[in-house]
């Protein structure tokens, strides 16, 4: 799930293995054949075999936004998007900006929204997506640097 909700990270073999909490067989087998369809590619990094998305496969944007619905990201994101306001870009940080599986979403917001209709969105959203939302908002002149990282945060929408 990492690869796909985050395209510029990579994952090794046996990280996701625990991860899934499989073995690494079951894994390779399936990280092959995800291979051999084109939707992930592999680079050698010394005697490691790296795993990343394929973005340009043309099921890529789908299966992203699959994963996006699947976590309860795409109706936080909409519904945020189309009401609160003067908003630039919002990020995910934490676990799942990382393709962790999680109970917490935590989100950037950059912009000037209305910061009560923000706090009730994101009340209401967690009854229904059943996971806590955390947010920060930044005015677009002091997005911090943490989101230059592209390992620790992902870009959900910009304007």
């Amino acid at each position: 799930m990492r690869l796909f909700l985050n395209p510029e990270s990579s994952a090794y073999l046996r990280g996701l293995a625990q991860e899934f909490n499989e073995s690494t067989n079951s894994v390779r087998l399936e990280l092959n054949r995800f291979e051999e369809a084109g939707m992930l590619h592999s680079d050698k990094e010394g005697n490691k075999k790296v795993f990343k998305a394929n973005t340009s496969y043309p099921l890529f944007d789908d299966i992203r936004n699959i994963l996006l619905k699947y976590t309860g990201l795409q109706e936080v994101i909409d519904t945020v998007i189309d009401q609160v306001g003067a908003v630039e870009e919002v990020y995910l940080i934490g676990d799942l900006a990382e393709g962790k599986n999680s109970n917490d979403i935590a989100l950037v917001i950059i912009g000037n929204p209305d910061l009560a209709y923000v706090q009730e969105l994101a009340r209401k959203a967690q009854k229904v997506i059943r996971k806590s939302i955390t947010y920060t908002v930044y005015a677009p002149k002091e997005t911090p640097v943490l989101l230059l990282n592209a390992k620790h945060s992902l870009l959900l929408w910009h304007e």
